[in-house]
């Protein structure tokens, strides 16, 4: 743009400050644009923007890192990524894009409660209707299917009970029945699990845990391939739901070491819940890493696996003997998890989840998000945590020996 060169007033001087030149060298980290807008150099580019909108190139950075992780053995199909405020803002985005009025949606029964309040609430007043099945059954998922099924929702590891679906089943049925199958991700990762690999079209990520891993950005994102991804596009931009640049960066930046943190939080986490499995204290173990876990066969079928054996994930629940008061007991017996809501950073979080995200669950049961302390500091603090709860509820262990589904919990071996 060409600048007047005659003398201007402060304020005009003040407002049109002259910007740097781009530098020739490309820079090692990745710059913020810390813009809402951008100037055309003439009315004719302006024009020729569809939208007259420039999106921002830190939050599409973030998206298209994303979209290279979750495409990487596609074999070259193109894959893209849509970045969103945060991650209920792009599972919102999908339903709008999808299931419009009279449409039906097949979800699993247990699955994350604000998706779950989504459908039943705000969807549902808009004539969205949701039938909730046991996705680990095939002749479930058959019977759930409709005329109007727009979209079959499954989550690449549950939410509340670390449940495995068949992504590749799934797939199939949504497909036979005109619909789409979209996975949210969120506690998996594409280090875990890529589930556009195994048919999905669209995979939704809350970036604000394990992707950002720091706990100090909010995001979302929806990646898939360029056609459905586009009806999600359009959402995005007709509701406002974008993320903020310095988020973006946090996020991105958080993409460079998620194979490094999320590699060593799954293998901590299967070797926490193989220590905890074994303490008498203990009623019951959640871990796609134990054999005993209904998901375990079909979790080493679609993870991935790296020389330290399968990733199953980073997140554990714990069921302590002594009813509902156990739970918050434990919680509040641990020292070195932080008791938070968010999970996948750094930290260990813990959370009584039947008092907060999940009334569904055993009312003992307390999630465990593994972070990147030392396994035998965690396995000593839970230890000392379960015995003294075990000592002031007076709910000892069971005597030896334990019943069958819990001797049946050990590790994989690595």
């Amino acid at each position: 743009m060409r600048r007047d060169t005659r003398r201007q007033g402060e304020n005009t001087r003040a407002v049109h400050l002259p910007s740097p030149p781009a530098p020739q060298q490309s820079p090692v980290g990745l710059p913020v644009w810390r813009t809402s807008a951008f100037a055309f150099a003439d009315a004719a580019e302006h024009a020729g923007l569809a939208s007259g909108h420039v999106a921002n190139p830190t939050a599409e950075a973030f998206a298209a890192g994303l979209a290279a992780l979750e495409g990487a053995g596609l074999d070259g199909d193109p894959v893209e990524g849509e970045a969103f405020g945060s991650g209920m803002a792009a599972v919102t985005a999908v339903f709008l894009a999808f299931a419009r009025s009279g449409a039906h949606v097949v979800a699993p029964s247990s699955m994350y409660g604000g998706t779950r309040d989504l459908l039943t609430g705000t969807l549902g007043r808009f004539g969205v209707d949701t039938t909730f099945a046991d996705l680990g059954d095939a002749d479930a998922v058959r019977a759930a299917m409709r005329p109007a099924t727009r979209l079959v929702w499954a989550e690449t590891l549950g939410a509340s009970g670390l449940e495995v679906p068949d992504l590749p089943l799934l797939a199939e049925l949504a497909h036979e029945a005109g619909a789409l199958l979209v996975a949210d991700s969120t506690l998996a990762t594409p280090v875990v699990c890529r589930p556009l690999e195994h048919g999905a079209d669209l995979v939704v990520h809350a970036a604000s845990t394990f992707i950002g891993g720091h706990g100090d950005a909010t995001g979302g994102a929806v990646i898939g391939r360029p056609e459905p991804l586009e009806a999600v596009r359009r959402v995005r931009s007709e509701t406002g739901s974008v993320l903020a640049p310095d988020e973006a960066f946090l996020l991105r930046r958080g993409l460079e070491t998620l194979p490094v943190r999320v590699r060593r939080q799954c293998d901590t986490a299967n070797l926490f819940a193989a220590a905890v499995a074994g303490h008498p204290g203990v009623r019951a173990v959640d871990y796609p890493g134990l054999p005993g876990h209904p998901g375990h066969e079909l979790a080493r079928r679609l993870f991935t696996a790296g020389p330290e054996g399968t990733r199953f994930g980073a997140v554990v629940t714990v069921t302590p003997h002594g009813g509902r008061d156990a739970g918050p007991a434990l919680v509040d017996a641990l020292r070195l998890p932080l008791v938070a809501a968010s999970l996948g950073g750094t930290h260990t979080t813990v959370a009584h989840v039947a008092s907060t995200t999940h009334p569904r669950l055993d009312e003992a049961a307390v999630r465990f998000s593994i972070g990147l302390e030392d396994v035998d500091d965690l396995v000593r603090d839970v230890t000392e945590a379960l015995d003294t709860i075990g000592r002031a509820l007076g709910s000892a262990a069971p005597p030896s020996p334990r019943p069958p589904a819990q001797t049946r919990l050990a590790a994989e071996p690595h």
